[in-house]
């Protein structure tokens, strides 16, 4: 049921998770603005009335945490909001309300799909669903209008067709998108960099 519901999954939900959560947010938040005509009246629709993203950790620990610091500025500094994240770990009903599952690695996919086989076909490695996006024929898929409702339909279209792509095949080494915890600003800006490769042609093919 609407709206659109994109879960995204790392390990410890502090780093490459929360930038892929709030980057596709920020780039629905742009699609509405352009879709309306002004970021004035771009208020009348949020975000997560259309598209709802969010996302959790395969572990624990750093449960209630705060974003990590450089995965926060990433996020700041592309325009997007950190307000009120927490951490939390992966649970079986996330999987079970999502519409789409983004995972950073092909471990994190079996992971998911070990834990709910029923969301198999809705679980990608996010640079997987990012590779696999631009072979979709968008113009087979429902049309759409600034309503949760025709996002939806646009959304679980999009998914079955992303999925229709990749029978056969398995995820590619490259497609998994390295951890930067404790690592510099420049790997977490080239991970960032590697998220929006995804998020925003997503977020353009939902709100075109």
């Amino acid at each position: 049921m609407p709206p659109f519901t994109v879960l995204h999954v790392c390990m410890g939900n502090i780093c490459r998770s929360p930038m892929a959560e709030r980057l596709l947010t920020l780039a629905v938040r742009t699609r509405i603005a352009r879709s309306v005509g002004s970021a004035a009246t771009a208020g009348t629709v949020t975000p997560d009335e259309l598209v709802h993203s969010h996302s959790a950790g395969t572990g624990g620990w750093h449960a209630g945490e705060e974003m990590n610091p450089p995965a926060a500025r990433q996020v700041r500094g592309r325009g997007g909001d950190i307000a009120g994240f927490a951490a939390r770990k992966l649970r079986s009903d996330q999987i079970d309300a999502a519409d789409l599952v983004l995972t950073a690695t092909a471990d994190q996919q079996e992971y998911v799909v070990a834990l709910r086989p029923d969301a198999a076909a809705r679980t990608f490695v996010l640079g997987e669903f990012g590779r696999l996006l631009a072979g979709v024929n968008v113009a087979a898929l429902p049309s759409v209008e600034l309503t949760a409702e025709s996002v939806y339909a646009r959304g679980v279209a999009l998914v079955e067709a992303v999925d229709v792509l990749r029978r056969g095949a398995s995820p590619l080494p490259a497609d998994d998108l390295d951890d930067p915890w404790g690592r510099g600003d420049q790997c977490f800006s080239r991970v960032a960099d590697e998220i929006e490769e995804t998020v925003q042609p997503l977020a353009a093919v939902l709100l075109p």
